[in-house]
């Protein structure tokens, strides 16, 4: 594997860090980042990042892994990051099917065997990286155990929208517009055009300042919104995996009681059915729980460490 570029200082990520291009079976090149710590692992994360996310974006939560003595192991997924972008707007969210994400987890796969990762292998998966993980471990992923935050089991939408976006984004992928964007988004970073006061991912803002420093430090690694593709193949994932039993390995989910990204309804359906699975819902959070105020943060990665050994 040839080694990539790997932003330490904006990532606030441990020196030790090193960063690795990988290839999908299509073609696409991503990147991989990864982390040991300085004694004999404990075992390794895999970590499934949400939409529009990147390695960098981790590198506080990934300082804390490691400290609890985890390798770990970040991919940019295909259209964000660093990772190959299919549409020519390198702005837009896009993903021509969403099966090319399992692309991308086998690849990711293939590079923590080819660095003799230590095993058990374990699975976090933020938001859009929940909805992939959940198929990936449907189908044989193997991780000994997972945990998710905020995962995106179906989108957060009003009835009317959603009944609206069905046909939309489907008419939009059949008349050839699928790289266009969904309605009422652009090609423009969530962060730097939303006020802290009006964002839906953290109440911490020291944590927004963050995600500011970074989406104005590592400008190629930014995404705006989500292209009318993208939403119908997630609309159409959701939809699929809802049909699809709970795999029987141990889950512990996270949802903050003020997300307004995921569907609730949808995350307390699929935990209730899941064999060893457990949900918590964290009081006075919003979506991105790894960003939050230091005390949840704090609570939810030493919860899912705990749950990991």
């Amino acid at each position: 594997m040839q080694e990539a570029p790997l932003f330490i200082e904006s990532a606030e990520a441990p020196a030790s860090g090193s960063a690795f291009w990988i290839q999908a079976d299509d073609g696409t090149r991503l990147r991989v980042g990864m982390w040991q710590p300085e004694t004999t692992p404990r075992g390794t994360v895999l970590l499934f990042p949400g939409r529009s996310e990147y390695i960098e974006k981790y590198g506080r939560t990934i300082t804390e892994l490691v400290r609890m003595g985890f390798a770990t192991l970040v991919i940019d997924w295909r259209g964000q990051g660093l990772a190959d972008r299919a549409a020519q707007d390198r702005m837009a969210g896009h993903v021509d099917h969403f099966s090319d994400y399992h692309r991308d987890v086998a690849a990711m796969v293939d590079a923590a065997q080819a660095l003799g990762l230590r095993k058990p292998w374990n699975l976090i998966g933020h938001s859009l990286g929940a909805c992939i993980g959940l198929r990936a471990i449907i189908e044989g992923l193997p991780v000994s155990s997972c945990a998710f935050t905020g995962p995106m089991w179906n989108i957060n939408l009003p009835p009317l929208k959603r009944a609206a976006a069905w046909p939309l984004s489907w008419t939009a992928q059949a008349l050839g517009m699928g790289r266009v964007y969904a309605p009422g988004t652009d090609g423009k970073s969530y962060v730097l055009e939303t006020p802290f006061e009006d964002n839906r991912l953290t109440s911490d803002p020291d944590m927004y300042a963050y995600f500011i420093n970074q989406a104005t430090t590592l400008k190629e690694h930014q995404i705006g919104g989500p292209s009318m593709g993208w939403l119908f193949q997630v609309l159409e994932e959701t939809r699929n995996l809802k049909r699809l039993p709970s795999p029987d390995i141990p889950c512990i989910a996270f949802c903050g009681a003020l997300d307004e990204v995921v569907d609730l309804p949808a995350i307390r359906e699929r935990m209730a059915t899941w064999p060893q699975g457990k949900l918590e819902l964290v009081a006075d959070a919003k979506h991105d729980l790894f960003s939050e105020t230091p005390q949840i943060r704090a609570n939810v990665i030493s919860r899912i460490g705990e749950f990991f050994l």
